[in-house]
Parts: C-alpha cells; sequence; structure tokens
C-alpha cells in the first residue's frame, strides 16, 4: 500500500466524523505555530512521512524542518516547526507523533547495532516481521539507521525456510524444486536456505546451487565453526537469539550478514512531543 493511501485510512481512523473538541474549543480562523521536541536521545527518522500528512491534511500548513532523517538527535532538540490553521495542526499532531516515534526507534536501535558491529564485515538486515502495511517505512527506517534491508516479500527473494524443507522432503528435493521452478517460469531469483544444525549445512554443501545460507539459532562458538565450514563459497547469515549483548560476538565469526527480526517487530518509540509555540 502506498503511503498516500496509508495516511488517508489513518487520519479516517483518529478523525471519523469530526475533531470535536478542536471544533469546540478552537475558532475555525486561529492561526498558529508548533515545534517538534525530541525528548530521548536517538536517531532520527519520518521527517517526509510527517511533511505528508500536513499536505495532506491542510495543503497550506508550512512544515520548516530543522533536522533531517538520519540526524544523531538529543533530549531538547527541535526537528521542526509547523505553521498554519491551528485546527488542522492539531489533526495531524497524533499521527505525525505516532509515526516519527515508531520509526525514530526502529532507526535508533539499529544504529545501536551497527555500532556494536564496528569493525567487522558483518552488515545488519532487517525481517519480514514488520507492522502490516508499513513495511516499506520501517524498512526505510532500517536505512536510516545504517542497517540493510532483507528481502521485502516473498515475491522478491527465493527463501527456503525450516517449514519449505520439511513440507517438501529434504533439502536436496527442496532445492532441486527451486530450481526446476525458476526455470519453468523465467525467474532469476535470489536462494537463501535456511539450515538449523551442521548436518544440514554439510547437506547443503554438498549439493549446492543457493548463493546464501541463514544459519539460524546457531551459537557464536557454533556459527565460527559453520563460517570456516563454509570457506567463503556462499553467503553467510546469522539469525536467531541475536540482540545487543552479543551480536559483536556473532560479528566477530566473520559472517556477511545478521538479521534481526527485533528491528521492527520489539522495538520502543522514541519519545518526542509537539508543542504550541506562543509569540
Amino acid at each position: 500500500m502506498k503511503l498516500d493511501d496509508i495516511i488517508t485510512k489513518a487520519l479516517a481512523e483518529d478523525i471519523g466524523d469530526g475533531d470535536h473538541t478542536t471544533a469546540s474549543t478552537i475558532p475555525v480562523s486561529a492561526r498558529g505555530r508548533a515545534k517538534l521536541i525530541i525528548k530521548a536521545d536517538g536517531i532520527l527518522c519520518g521527517m517526509k512521512v510527517a511533511e505528508k500528512i500536513f499536505a495532506h491534511v491542510d495543503p497550506e500548513l508550512l512544515m520548516k524542518p530543522i533536522l533531517h532523517d538520519s540526524d544523531v538527535i538529543s533530549k531538547g532538540d527541535i526537528a521542526f516547526e509547523v505553521e498554519g490553521a491551528v485546527s488542522s495542526i492539531l489533526q495531524c499532531e497524533r499521527l505525525v507523533l505516532n509515526f516519527m516515534q515508531r520509526l525514530s526507534g526502529i532507526a535508533t536501535a539499529t544504529h545501536r547495532l551497527v555500532r556494536l558491529t564496528e569493525g567487522y564485515p558483518a552488515k545488519i538486515l532487517d525481517t519480514r516481521k514488520t507492522t502490516p502495511l508499513l513495511r516499506e517505512i520501517e524498512k526505510y527506517a532500517v536505512r536510516t539507521g545504517g542497517g540493510l534491508n532483507h528481502r521485502f516479500g516473498l515475491y522478491d527473494m527465493i527463501m527456503i525456510k525450516d517449514n519449505h524443507v520439511d513440507f517438501a522432503g529434504g533439502i536436496d528435493r527442496a532445492i532441486d524444486s527451486v530450481q526446476i521452478y525458476l526455470k519453468a517460469m523465467n525467474k532469476s531469483l535470489k536462494i537463501e536456505i535456511e539450515v538449523r544444525n551442521f548436518s544440514e549445512l554439510q547437506q547443503v554443501l554438498e549439493h549446492g546451487e543457493v548463493d546464501r545460507i541463514m544459519l539460524d539459532n546457531f551459537s557464536s562458538s557454533d556459527l565460527k565453526k559453520a563460517v570456516e565450514l563454509i570457506g567463503g563459497r556462499f553467503e553467510m547469515e546469522a539469525s536467531g537469539g541475536i540482540d545487543e549483548t552479543n551480536i559483536r560476538d556473532y560479528a566477530a565469526t566473520g559472517v556477511d550478514f545478521i538479521s534481526v527480526g527485533a528491528l521492527t517487530h520489539h522495538i520502543q518509540s522514541l519519545d518526542m512531543s509537539l508543542k504550541a509555540l506562543r509569540d
């Protein structure tokens, strides 16, 4: 779903048949200014989304950016000011905050993990564990924080996970079926396969015909052994049970990628508020 459609539906959800509080307390002709105040340290994300929300509600609202997406922010910083009809500003307030707080939280968490892996080649990836319909902007927030995007959906990469292997009847059958399918459909997609143990890893190494191996729920010590076994023949991705407390140990194994689902599905929004400016 396009961002404009999401904003339309989100505003309809929030406003319904009208913002009756604003309508009953604020004259239609009232004009004013407000500022977005940062209340926690982190990485800013969502400025373009905020701009779209203001423009959608009232094209005459003027948003004046002070900071930009990917900026390092501190408590007390002002991200932007907005000026125009007070009623329009108030109708936008909650939706702007909901988006910017969540996206900045994702960008901040990603940035922390990227910093923890500095000095090693491992790249931080997100997953498909995103809020339904918000995948595009949540993955944008990951990039804003310095991470990379894994596949966007089921359509842009072959990802043979444990259930595919089990339902297909084993690793060899699963990979062979993928190769037959891609040829028949005249498609060129990268192939990744998940392995749960060294036995499955050995089967993949013997079979080949994949681009990347995901080593799922391997300890960091086992991952190091797996990286040595693979020997650079395939791209390598670590996943499962990896967080701020152990990510540097995983990065030190020499793995190419580390995917962290928590970047988008278990995130703390960054605190901020929109406050009226009194002249």
